[in-house]
């Protein structure tokens, strides 16, 4: 499970050092791709792998999941982090994202997530009220 906020530097060659406390996790393999709310998602290949076959098995005639299998899979890149824990970013990647040199990375359970500092910093501020007043509904049963 991923847990927590890092916030490391994107280098001149579009590469990210992966938080030491996610390298083990992620040293078999990773896949970058867009996720919502302009951040990249990044899978471990086994998490990956399970997503999509839940994607595969959508029925092709519903639209929405053609639109969304379509961008996700066409976006992906996977690598293996090198020994120093880093991977590459591709540009198309860090447009989608708006990545700058400062990031943010987090984690959120089953996978990690890559924000441009500002974008997360905008994002946390609106989101935490909502968090704060969230009663019910999102947990069944709650907490």
């Amino acid at each position: 499970m991923f847990l927590g906020t890092h916030t490391p530097r994107l280098d001149d060659k579009g590469r990210l050092i992966l938080p030491a406390k996610f390298r083990d996790e992620l040293a078999g393999g990773v896949v970058i791709t867009k996720g919502q709310e302009r951040c990249l998602y990044v899978f471990p290949m086994p998490e990956f792998q399970r997503i999509a076959e839940q994607l595969r098995a959508q029925p092709m005639t519903s639209k929405a999941a053609r639109a969304y299998s379509r961008v996700f899979f066409a976006s992906a890149h996977d690598e293996v982090p090198d020994k120093q824990g880093r991977v590459t970013i591709p540009s198309h990647l860090r447009e989608y994202a708006a990545l700058d040199r400062d990031l943010v990375v987090i984690g959120a359970s089953t996978r990690v997530e890559i924000w441009d500092k500002a974008a997360w910093e905008s994002y946390l501020a609106e989101s935490e009220d909502e968090f704060a007043d969230i009663e019910e509904g999102v947990l069944p049963g709650g907490l």
